[in-house]
């Protein structure tokens, strides 16, 4: 009558599967238990859960599923077909959360943890390796995990999860970020070699409004500061070329297709000349975010701190 019964049961539509996935979640370790020792009694003592409690898992487990997973000799069991077939998954998943757990603990280990960590492209030649450098010379066990980006797409991978800090500018100002100014970058007029205003050494922005510029595509932090700048100077920039990376905006502006507002380059590009803007302040703000809220792994809070004391000297 009792195996009628399953058999009915499996053959009506099944539940919602996260419905069914959060019933029988907790009882699966049991189950491994049980099926590991096929003593219900042993069992109970290796899980160190009343046996009574271990029982009615495993009955309450079958009820749900709706099928046999083991066949009761006395106080002995063994797995039928159908239970053979759920331990070798049962144990997959085990073996998965154990995994993970493993892993996650390994992340936070104040010692060898893990820090997602992304920043923008013009960092990533001087300034990234040498805060790792100097960060890792207190933790050197410490492992990054390092994504280079524009500001606008590593929020995004903040928002979901994917980064626990990011180098960004302009500094985000978001209800759901935190955000601290670690220093300011000067940005240059970048002109050919061989151009008229090669031989200044200073200009004002609005000497360059009927230049053509080569710019940084929409969305990337740097393209709306020249934006902002260009507005600001008096003139809308006509754009000829846009690019998702400064040095390969410099090598446009080599070629002579334009002028471009960059930071200055990690090492000197031959082809261009390097102009100071006195007016408007051409300069961008470098800041550090996180996600409000968001906990920090001993790891993180670590580089946090380490981040946060380079105040005014992040790009030294």
């Amino acid at each position: 009558m009792e195996h009628q019964q399953r058999s009915a049961r499996r053959l009506s539509p099944s539940s919602d599967t996260e419905d069914m996935t959060m019933l029988l979640a907790p009882r699966l370790a049991y189950f491994a238990g049980v099926a590991r020792t096929e003593h219900v009694t042993r069992a109970a003592q290796e899980l160190e859960v009343p046996q009574s409690t271990l029982s009615r898992a495993m009955a309450r487990l079958e009820q749900d599923l709706g099928v046999d997973l083991f066949a009761r000799h006395g106080r002995t069991v063994s797995l039928t077909p159908a239970g053979r077939t759920f331990l070798t998954s049962v144990e997959r998943a085990l073996a998965e959360i154990r995994r993970a757990a493993d892993e996650v603990r390994a992340d936070a280990d104040p010692t060898t943890g893990k820090v997602a960590f992304g920043f923008l492209h013009t960092m990533g030649a001087e300034t990234v390796p040498g805060l790792l450098h100097a960060f890792r010379a207190d933790h050197p066990r410490i492992r990054f995990s390092l994504v280079q980006n524009y500001g606008e797409a590593m929020i995004e991978k903040l928002r979901a999860g994917e980064l626990d800090l990011c180098l960004t500018s302009p500094v985000p100002d978001a209800p759901d970020l935190v955000a601290r100014r670690l220093d300011e970058q000067k940005l240059r007029l970048v002109v050919p070699a061989d151009h008229p205003l090669a031989t200044r050494r200073r200009i004002r922005l609005a000497e360059a409004a009927d230049e053509t510029f080569v710019t940084l595509e929409p969305g990337y932090g740097l393209r709306r500061i020249t934006d902002d700048l260009c507005n600001e100077a008096g003139f809308r920039p006509r754009i000829a070329f846009e690019g998702e990376e400064a040095e390969t905006l410099r090598g446009l502006v080599a070629a002579g297709l334009g002028v471009a507002l960059l930071p200055p380059p990690a090492f000197p590009r031959p082809g261009v000349a390097e102009l100071t803007v006195t007016a408007p302040r051409a300069a961008r703000e470098i800041g550090v975010a996180w996600l409000e809220g968001h906990p920090d792994t001993p790891p993180v809070a670590a580089f946090k701190k380490f981040l946060l004391s380079r105040r005014g000297s992040l790009l030294a």
